[in-house]
């Protein structure tokens, strides 16, 4: 009883140190309905689903020596999904996420923080693990695991543009990456294909300012990144607005063909717009209802 008390005054402590993301998280949760999940995937039910082929990361107690001996492959059973799924999330925190473009729009660092968490509070009232990509923070259930994350992403990466973690992919969980996807997209497809390789499925979300889609910059304007680490002045910025748009529209195409080969389902949100309709379709799409 003591230490429940000890853990629940730890956890409490820790939420008061982050009480606007958490009560803004927590009201985006609360307004969208959760309906039965009805999913069948692979878990730790009693029912038998499929035969695999063992993969690297399988335990010697999942082979199925029995469906194994047919063959000169190993083979794994799966039961369907009957408990919770394990959904690991990476939202950027590099330092391009903190721009804004007028005073009026969220930047798209809180807006992704903001869905991140609502997308976990979400997840773990419907009895699934949330965890972080990587080995930071391992998925796991309850509040605590909420404030853990709301900890995690309070904390912003100094970097111009974070790349995605790729490390310690669970085999067949769940995943979702939530950037503006306007770095390097090396460090992009390493990670959905090592993720894709794993049996990770996955949603991406793409998010973007305004004026990042619209370009309305006319005469002398100074372009400098967030970081500090690039800086741009020009005295007509309105001759370089089809270049500009060009160049989004390629990284879009890249991202949508990247997503289409690995699998993974692709969304575009734009700071302007409702956050609640963000978070229903992140929730519809990991649960299976976007396609």
């Amino acid at each position: 009883m003591n230490a429940a008390l000890t853990l629940r005054e730890r956890s409490e402590t820790e939420a008061s140190r982050l009480p606007p993301l958490l009560a803004r998280a927590e009201h985006l949760a609360g307004t969208v309905l959760l309906g039965d999940h009805g999913r069948r995937r692979s878990g730790m039910g009693d029912d038998f689903w499929q035969y695999r082929p063992a993969q690297i990361g399988d335990s010697r107690r999942m082979i199925d020596h029995r469906r194994s001996a047919r063959g000169d492959q190993q083979f794994v059973r799966e039961r369907e999904w009957q408990i919770a799924q394990s959904v690991m999330l990476w939202v950027d925190q590099g330092a391009s996420m903190r721009f804004a473009s007028d005073k009026s729009l969220p930047t798209k660092a809180d807006r992704v923080r903001l869905l991140g968490l609502a997308t976990s509070i979400l997840l773990v009232r419907g009895g699934e693990r949330v965890g972080l990509t990587g080995t930071t923070l391992p998925p796991r259930r309850g509040n605590a695991q909420i404030i853990r994350l709301a900890q995690a992403w309070s904390e912003d990466d100094q970097t111009d543009y974070a790349p995605p973690e790729h490390r310690a992919m669970i085999p067949h969980a769940r995943a979702v990456f939530i950037s503006d996807f306007l770095g390097p997209m090396d460090e992009v497809e390493l990670a959905l294909t090592k993720a894709a390789d794993r049996g990770v499925r996955g949603v991406v979300l793409q998010v973007l300012d305004p004026g990042e889609e619209s370009f309305p910059y006319r005469g002398r304007t100074i372009f400098e990144s967030v970081g500090g680490s690039v800086r741009h002045e020009t005295l007509k910025a309105a001759e370089l607005r089809d270049r500009y748009l060009e160049r989004l529209a390629r990284r879009k195409d890249v991202l949508t063909q990247l997503c289409r080969a690995t699998g993974w389902q692709l969304g575009l949100h734009h700071t302007g717009d409702s956050a609640q309709t963000a978070l229903l379709w992140l929730y519809r799409a990991l649960d299976g209802g976007t396609r």
